[in-house]
Formats: C-alpha cells, structure tokens, sequence
C-alpha cells in the first residue's frame, strides 16, 4: 500500500470563489455588494472569515500560500479592501469579466497555480459560509488534505439535522468507521419527501461546496469531462491582462473569450462525472457548526435569539412575538403580536416574509431585475474604489449626494452631457480639476460643474473628504457618464 506523504511536504493553494449575488439575502445582500462581504455573524465579513480560517491550516502544514481570489470585476476593491483588513497578503486577484459558474473560475485559479510549474494542493471554498467550530472545521480539512495527497479528490459534507431543501447531498457508504468515506453519487436539492427519505435511510450529506484536490488533478479531470471549458478557459487564461494595485496582481482573462465559455458548476462539469471513474472521490465528514446563510431563516437559525426566539440587529423593539428575525440598519422597527416574520429595513427597501418562505426571496429580485429597478442591485449608499456615495434626496430634475473621498483616492477625469454639479465641500480637502483649471477648496467652500465641463475630483491628504454634491438638469443616470482617465480602469 501505498504510504500517504506527511501533510508538511505539501504546499497548500488556498482559493476562495467569491462569486454570486446572494439573491435570497435581499434587500441587505444586492449584487453590488453581495453577501459574502456582509458582516452577518460577527464583526468580520463573510469572506474575510472565509480567508482567516483557510489561512490557519498553517498551523498544521510546512506551507499555505497566500490565497488565490476568483471575483467579479466590479468587486475587486472591496475584496481587496476586505482581505488587507485582515493583514492576510493576496499575490493574485483573478477577475471574471462575467460570471461563468464555477467551473470556469476554478480552472483559471488552477491554471494560476500551476503556472510557476509547482503542482499545489488546493483548498477549495465558496466565500458566503459560516462556521462556529473552527478548530474542527481545521481537523477535517488536514484529514481532507491527507486524504487528497494520493490523487484523490476529497470533498467536505454535512450531516444532516433536518429534510433540508436548499443543499445538494452526497451519498456514501453507511459506515461510521472510516475517517473518508467513498462517494457514491452526489444528488441536487431534493424535494421534503425525498429530503427526509435520505434522512431515514442515512449515509447522506449536505454537500458544503468545499473540497480539497491537486490543481494538475482538476486540470486532468475537466479536460477529460468537459474538455470545451478546458480549452476555452485557457485561451481567456492566455490572453490575459494584469495590473498591480499595491503587491496584488489584477488579472483579467480574455473578455471576449471569456464571456464565450461555457457555464457549469464544478459539482456537475466533474464531480458527479468523478464517481466510478479514475478519480477517485472521497468524503469528510465536516462537523463544525457549518451553514451557508442562503437564506434569512438560515440567518435567523444561527443568530443569538431571546427568550422569545426573537433575533434582532439594529434599533428593534419587540412585544408579544416569537421566532421572527428583525433587521434594522436606518430607523426604528418594532414588531407587535407575530410570529415566525422575517422583517428586514434598510434606507430604500423592506422585505417582509414568513420565516418559511424565505428561499423565495429571490423571486422579488428578479421581478425588480427585469423591471430594471436600481434596487435589486444597489443601496442607497454606494460603495466605490475610491469611497462611497450615498443619495439622500432626489426629486424632479434635481438629485442630492452625500460623497466621501478616501486618502490618496481619487475620481476620474469626466464630464455629464446631462446635468450640471455643485460640489460643498464638508470636511477635509479637495483637489478639483474644472477644465483647464485646477483648484483647491477647503470645508465650506464650494465649486459649480456646467454640464459639459471636464473635472475631477480627487482627496491628496491622508484623512477623509467629505462634500455633497447637489445634481440639477434632466437625466442623473449613471450612464451619463463620459470617462477620460480612470486609475480604476472602468
């Protein structure tokens, strides 16, 4: 037989897919800034716990690398914002020109770690999970990594506790002994009866969506069953472009090659296709307190609660109700004599539903999606590389912005063909470009923008710029928007 390496001769890939929109979490989660940059358990995000807890397999290998980042385009500054939060360092942020499924996005991040010609052990892990136990969520990914280290691939799964609807399942053998157990066939979200069927007969799992596998394993294994993302991936992969902010590699793939790919996931391009082929698959059990957060009851189930079953964020005030979940970010909610309510405010959007209705959120989504309402993407308060904005009144041919400039950042070099600007300054010190004139203005002072002109504005001081921005004319969409120079290649 055999002998299985020690686990400090491998070097471990950690990458993190994070990716999606986290639809069922609305109106807090929006795809302008989805859920796993959420902060929904703790005082970190998602993602950054995400990162943290991979990063702490350190402690059990020679080697973790910095973690490789497969993101959208549009969320590059706020991962990379979030990871450096977390004094973690990032070598490469790998940028979907369009989501493809994660298929395509592991094999570009497969595709990067071979590319110095090592042949990692990568970790692989969705960004929108949580975990309460992280010392055993550690135990089972270094069983998984052992496990891994011979060829295999090894996937994590969850016991069930209840005919849970919302997960893909893994079935194996019925044996409590064995530390990895061989994967029989893997199974899509079931219907309540089939849920609690698998219950009844036992050896099912909830399929965590994180697994454990050699890069040049997963690059054999989509070559062999899905050979067209292969090659097209590696096309998008070769025509690449990159860019540093910092010590942090932007890498963008080939977008018109890219957008051409193929979407598929990576359970259905070659997981299920891995059972009873030459790949070996095997599951460890992952017994850590794990959720994924898909939905608000999810959210309500792993939240500390009263003596009522109540969970609560923000400014809540409760009588009389039960089991419901409160969510409070602008103003006061209260709630009087209900039960089992999912109630979540924020400044343009409140979502009411029954707790066990709260998967079907994302049909509100779609429905503000297709009516191409704002909503269903961005807050009121808008995050951007170089800060954020916030509209706090609009009306008929006029629109009101609070806008705060971080350190060093600047706004590109435009002009509007459709409204003009005037910018009050509040705090801090702003460099304003008009034209051919270049000025510099101080808190209550002020500068008008005529429709047509070229201006920038830009905060060269190490603390915040403050101003607001008051927009008059006929069209304020973010659309009419002419760029001319932007540090942040939009």
């Amino acid at each position: 037989m055999k002998a299985i390496p020690k686990l400090n001769q491998v070097l471990i890939q950690p990458v993190i897919l994070c990716g999606g929109s986290g639809a069922r979490l609305w109106p807090i989660s929006r795809s302008g800034f989805p859920k796993q940059f959420l902060c929904l358990n703790g005082t970190q995000s998602l993602f950054q716990q995400t990162a943290v807890r991979l990063m702490d397999l350190a402690s059990a290998a020679s080697k973790v690398a910095n973690p490789i980042i497969v993101t959208g385009d549009e969320h590059r500054f706020l991962a990379l914002e979030q990871i450096r939060e977390t004094h973690i360092d990032v070598d490469t942020l790998l940028l979907e020109p369009e989501a493809r499924n994660t298929a395509p996005a592991l094999t570009l991040a497969a595709l990067t770690a071979r590319a110095n010609g090592q042949d990692p052990m990568m970790v692989v892990s969705p960004s929108d999970q949580a975990v309460k136990d992280e010392a055993a969520f550690s135990r089972a990914l270094h069983e998984a990594v052992l496990e891994a280290t011979d060829s295999n691939i090894v996937i994590l799964g969850i016991e069930p506790d209840g005919p849970e609807t919302g997960y893909g399942y893994i079935q194996t053998v019925v044996d409590v002994d064995q530390s990895a157990l061989p994967v029989k066939r893997f199974v899509e979200k079931p219907s309540a009866h089939t849920a609690q069927k698998y219950l009844s007969e036992g050896g099912y799992y909830w399929n965590a969506g994180i697994f454990v596998l050699r890069a040049s394993v997963w690059l054999r294994a989509i070559g062999q069953f899905r050979p067209d993302i292969l090659n097209a991936t590696t096309t998008a992969w070769k025509r690449r472009e990159v860019d540093v902010s910092q010590t942090t590699s932007f890498v963008r793939p080939g977008k018109v090659d890219y957008e051409g790919i193929p979407p598929d996931s990576i359970d259905c391009a070659v997981l299920e296709r891995c059972v009873g082929s030459e790949f070996a698959i095997k599951m460890v059990r992952l017994d850590a307190g794990w959720t994924d957060l898909g939905a608000w009851e999810a959210v309500w189930a792993l939240s500390p609660k009263d003596d009522s079953g109540n969970a609560h964020a923000g400014d809540v005030l409760v009588a009389d109700s039960h089991n419901s979940l409160v969510h409070s970010t602008s103003r006061l909610v209260t709630l009087v004599g209900v039960e089992n309510l999912i109630v979540v405010e924020t400044a343009d959007a409140v979502l009411v539903a029954n707790k066990s209705s709260s998967q079907n959120v994302k049909f509100i989504v779609n429905t503000l999606n297709r009516h191409k309402r704002d909503e269903h993407a961005y807050h009121r308060k808008v995050h951007r590389p170089w800060g954020w904005y916030d509209v706090i009144d609009e009306g008929e041919n006029f629109k009101v912005k609070r806008i705060q400039v971080k350190s060093k950042a600047s706004l590109s070099l435009q002009k509007h063909n459709h409204r003009s600007e005037h910018w009050v300054v509040v705090s801090g010190v702003a460099t304003v470009v008009r034209n051919d004139d270049e000025m510099t203005l101080n808190a209550n002072e002020s500068v008008y923008i005529h429709v047509g002109d070229k201006h920038q504005l830009s905060n060269k001081t190490s603390d915040s710029l403050k101003i607001i921005e008051v927009q008059t004319g006929d069209y304020f969409g973010e659309d009419d928007i002419i760029r001319y120079n932007d540090i942040y290649r939009r």
